[in-house]
Parts: structure tokens; sequence; C-alpha cells
């Protein structure tokens, strides 16, 4: 029986030409669906034309530069494919008619790729507020990566529960349900990515780590800056530019160390000591005395220091024809004394921290003098730089004072 139905239309008219039904159908089909995809495509590209040029005019007119990242990250085009798809969508009874089972193929593999069209959309759009929040300055050091991919994850996990769902016809809160007696499995599968989410959360909460920190964590050969936190990781850049990859779940189950309260702090702690033979200390005599007045940073310490035991001896009336009677002077203690005026002193030294010289426990090789301070500049060249200065000084300075720094000696063997 003749139709007059546009389906229809040019298997009538093949019909009136002689051929079988069948080919009569296929032919039919083959044209109707040329055609669709014809205009789906101009569709398509018109669609796509338009939105950029109205994305692009709306990211001139205005002072935010969010649109201009909406642009590059293609939310305009993705949008664009909405149309044409629809088109698609509702067309495919109109060119399947005769083969319902295509019809069903079709119209699944369609709805799938909408599914995957919505997430690609979710996904440009999620990447466009990331990379706008990380050109504001508030938003920098803080882990947006982490929270962009727990987004995705579970649009991700709905969009397959859902491509499933129309692959085998089962609704799609009853596909859900179903799964959730395989949780367990579920759980083993994505326990790194649960473990990096749960971490990542408390890392941010508590403020553990930013990007841009400076970070030491001894287990993974980690020493360097921040450059990324993610759901799964934590990127650091160290000092000889390699990257090391830490699981973001280990910054709360190991330790490591966050140099950024010493970066903020306007210091750089120096704590380091050389090591003073025991055997070259000694109680000063009238004529040390005279001869260290000499150095200009202690002058006046002795001076004034030299007439404070005088006094207590005489009024005491110690007998110092044995040195070792009543109060005296070491040139330990007098050293010690010159390196505390000396760091006092020193320019690069930041004074509103803490700041002392002192004297170690004794150990086997002799009596440590350790330098405690905090250099004014934290920039690692310059505070090697300062430090190094300062031990210059303090080594060379050392034989004034009759003492001996400890080296070990090894004896040559012929």
């Amino acid at each position: 029986m003749k139709t007059l139905s546009i389906r229809h239309y040019i298997y009538d008219l093949l019909m009136e030409k002689g051929f079988s039904e069948t080919s009569a159908q296929y032919i039919n089909m083959i044209c109707l669906l040329l055609a669709v995809l014809v205009i789906a495509f101009v569709v398509d590209f018109i669609t796509k034309r338009l939105l950029w040029r109205f994305s692009a005019g709306l990211a001139k007119r205005t002072k935010t530069n969010f649109d201009d990242i909406l642009i590059s990250n293609k939310l305009p085009r993705n949008i664009a494919h909405i149309i044409p798809l629809i088109i698609l969508i509702e067309f495919v009874p109109e060119v399947f008619t005769d083969f319902e089972y295509a019809e069903d193929i079709i119209e699944k593999t369609l709805k799938v790729i909408t599914v995957i069209l919505t997430l690609r959309i979710i996904r440009s759009f999620l990447n466009s507020i990331k990379d706008y929040l990380k050109t504001l300055a508030k938003y920098k050091d803080k882990p947006v990566d982490s929270y962009i991919q727990v987004f995705m994850i579970f649009a991700w996990i709905l969009g397959v529960f859902g491509i499933f769902s129309i692959l085998t016809g089962i609704t799609f809160l009853k596909f859900a349900f179903t799964l959730g007696t395989a949780s367990a499995v579920i759980l083993l599968i994505f326990k790194d990515t649960i473990l990096g989410f749960v971490a990542s959360i408390q890392v941010s909460i508590n403020d553990m780590v930013r990007i841009g920190d400076w970070i030491t964590f001894e287990k993974y050969g980690a020493d360097g800056d921040v450059i990324e936190i993610n759901l799964a990781t934590v990127k650091v850049q160290n000092w000889d530019k390699t990257i090391t990859t830490i699981p973001t779940y280990a910054l709360i189950s190991d330790s490591f160390k966050n140099w950024r309260g010493m970066m903020s702090s306007g210091g750089r702690r120096i704590k380091r000591s050389v090591i003073i033979k025991t055997s070259t200390i000694k109680f000063l005599t009238d004529e040390d005395i005279q001869r260290f007045k000499k150095i200009q940073l202690i002058s006046s310490f002795i001076e004034q220091k030299s007439k404070e035991i005088k006094t207590f001896n005489t009024d005491n009336a110690i007998d110092k024809s044995v040195l070792i009677n009543g109060r005296n002077l070491t040139n330990f203690g007098v050293f010690r004394k010159y390196l505390l005026t000396y760091v006092e002193n020193h320019s690069a030294i930041n004074h509103n921290m803490t700041l002392m010289v002192r004297q170690l426990e004794p150990t086997p090789q002799g009596i440590p003098m350790e330098i405690y301070a905090f250099s004014a500049d934290i920039r690692w060249q310059n505070y090697e730089f300062i430090m190094g200065d300062i031990f210059d000084h303090v080594l060379a300075s050392v034989s004034y004072f009759d003492l001996e720094i400890y080296e070990l000696s090894v004896a040559n063997s012929d």
C-alpha cells in the first residue's frame, strides 16, 4: 500500500520504479540517514560559529577573565554539539522506521553520546572554575585541583551508571542499588582515590601544605617547593629541578617538614658549632688580659670584667700566687663573649629573633661552641653566604685566643 509519509517518500518512488521492497527500504534508510547527518553537520557548524562569535564578543566587553577561560576550555564548542545531537535523536525513528533492531541500537548509542557530551561540558566548566580560581591570590596556594577532581569523579560515576543503565535497560536507581552489593570491591578499586580525597580535605582544613611551600619529606626524597596538589598526589620540585611525586595521604600518615613558618618569620636559623680542643682551654694571666684588651669588640668587656674580678679577689683576700684561686677569666669564656658580640653586630642577622652563643656538652673530641641565630635574609643562596661569612671569621679568630679547633688526625702508614 502506498504511503504519503515523508519517511517513505523515496521508498514509494523506488517501488514505483520496480525496485524490490528490501532494496527500496535500504536505499530509503541510507538517503534519510545521509540527509539527517548533513543537516546535523550544518547545524553544528553554524551553532559553533555563532556561539564562538557571541562568546568572543562578550569576553571583550566584560572586565572579568572568566569568560575568556570558558572559551579556552572549549565550553561554548561543547555546548554547540547539543542541538545537532537533539536533531539526531529526534530523527532516528524516522530514519530507521523499517529497521527496529537498528533503531534501538542507534538510539542507545546516541543516548550514550549524550551522557559523554554532558560529562565533557561539566569537565570544561569545572576546569574553567579551577583556572579562574588559580588567578585569584587567595586561592593560588589552595588545592583547587583536588576539589575539581572529586566533583569529576562523582560526575563520571553517575555517568557510568547512566551508560550501563541505558545499555542494559535497567532503571538508573535499580542499577545503582544493585552496585551497592559490590561496594566492597568498589572501595578496594578506589582505595587510593578515597584516601587521597580524605587526605586533601584534612590538608586543606588544617592548612598543612600550600602550593609554593618548601617541604622536606625524607621518606620520598623530596626537598623543594610544592608545585601541585591534587586528589592522588602532591608534586614537589626539588632544588635540583627534579620532580618528586608524593601520595596525598602520606602527608597525614607520615612526618614531613614544612619550612613555611621560617619563610614567613623573616629569619632563617643558623645552628652550627666548632669543636674546641679541651687541652687548649686555660685561665688568663695579666699578660693575656692586656693582649686581649686590644681586640676592639671585647676591650670594654675585658676592662670591666677584669676590674670586677680583681676587686672581688682583693676584697676576699684571695691568694693569686696560684692562678686557679678566686675568680678568673678563661680564654674559652672570652672567646664565647667575642663571638656573641661579633654576631650581634653582624648586619645580616635578624636581631628580633633568638641570638646566642652557647657551650654544648663536652664530647670525646672536645667542647662544641655553637652559634644559634637567625639570618635576616631567608633566600637559600644568601643564607649560605651569611653563614659561611660568619664561620670564616670564627675559624680564623680561634687562634687569637690561644685555642685550637679539633681536627681528626689520621696516622700515615708506610
